[in-house]
């Protein structure tokens, strides 16, 4: 029996970077504009998913700053859900 195995072509960063900072102004419209909080917390989490720094670092070889910054996003992530489940 042969294994066959799938190589996995990444964007380049600039690519994460885009989709990041535009899944974040969803984000912002859905808040600020529509005023649709779980649009706007899915977007948020969404942008997540394009890490706008290198993925190839481990995390514990990341700058303290970038850091911070994905953790603070994943904060305002769980406040907005946090806001969408008990607001009701």
């Amino acid at each position: 029996m042969t294994q066959t195995s799938e190589t996995k072509k990444d964007l380049p960063v600039n690519w994460y970077k885009f989709l990041y900072v535009a899944f974040v102004l969803f984000s912002a419209y859905f808040l600020l504009v529509s005023r649709d909080l779980s649009s706007a917390v899915s977007n948020l989490g969404i942008a997540l998913i394009f890490d706008p720094f290198d993925q190839k670092m481990s995390w514990g070889k990341r700058p303290i700053w970038q850091r911070a910054w994905l953790l603070i996003h994943v904060s305002l992530v769980l406040v907005g859900f946090g806001f969408m489940i008990f607001s009701k």
